[in-house]
C-alpha cells in the first residue's frame, strides 16, 4: 500500500522560509518521478515543481522559480520541498504526489498515481 506523507507546513510571515517534506512507503521511490502541488481555497490544485527519479532534472512552476527548491533523498524515500521568500499568494495546502516512471515530469494533477494527504501553509503579510 502506497503513503506519502507530508509534513512541515505551517504559518510563517511573508519573506520567511519553511521546508516541507514528504516520506514515501510502499513503492519503489526511485523509479517515481516526484512532484509537488498546491491548491489555494477556491482554486484548482496548481503544479509546483517535480523531480525525477534519480534526482537530476527537476521542473518549477514560473510563479516559484528562484525561491523554491526540490531536492530528494532516495535512501529516505523522502522529497523535500525548500521554500523561501514567501510571499502571502505562497498560502495554500501543499501536496506532494508520485507518478512511476523515472525522466518525464508531469505538470498535471491526472498524471499522478497518489497523493499524501496535504500539508497547510499559510504565509502571512
Amino acid at each position: 500500500q502506497v503513503q506519502l506523507v507530508e509534513s512541515g507546513g505551517g504559518l510563517v510571515q511573508a519573506g520567511g522560509s519553511l521546508r516541507l517534506s514528504c516520506a514515501a512507503s510502499g513503492l519503489t521511490f526511485s523509479t517515481n518521478v516526484m512532484g509537488w502541488f498546491r491548491q489555494a481555497p477556491g482554486k484548482e490544485r496548481e503544479f509546483v515543481g517535480g523531480i525525477s527519479g534519480g534526482g537530476f532534472r527537476l521542473t518549477y512552476a514560473d510563479s516559484v522559480k528562484g525561491r523554491f527548491t526540490i531536492s530528494r533523498d532516495n535512501h529516505k524515500n523522502t522529497v523535500y520541498l525548500q521554500m523561501n521568500s514567501l510571499k502571502p499568494e505562497d498560502t495554500a495546502v501543499y501536496y506532494c504526489g508520485s507518478k512511476k516512471g523515472t525522466i518525464v515530469i508531469h505538470t498535471t494533477v491526472e498524471a499522478y498515481d497518489y497523493w499524501g494527504q496535504g500539508t497547510q501553509v499559510t504565509v502571512s503579510s
